[in-house]
């Protein structure tokens, strides 16, 4: 599972969810959907411009936990791939 810590980070550097707004041109409602853990899904731009406002890294606004019960199988390769090799 992927939690969204966008509500801690910006507790810790005391940002408001409209400054934030403001400085990425997120939409209010967006980023109020990602302060409270209720968005579906999040462009890789918003997150970037969310991580140069606050000049963190991404692991900061999100956690990924294991899934007590696995959702998918496991992928598995039987092909040995090797660097530089031409054939």
């Amino acid at each position: 599972m992927i939690r969204i810590t966008l509500s801690r980070k910006l507790g810790e550097m005391r940002v408001t969810q409209k400054e934030l707004s403001e400085k990425t041109g997120i939409r209010p409602g967006t980023i109020n959907d990602l302060y409270h853990c209720v968005a579906d899904r999040v462009s890789l731009d918003q997150l970037d411009k969310i991580c140069e406002a606050l000049d963190c890294d991404l692991s900061d606004i999100l956690v990924h936990t294991p899934n007590t019960l696995r959702t998918v199988g496991l992928c598995e390769s039987t092909t040995v791939y090797k660097v530089g090799y031409k054939g």
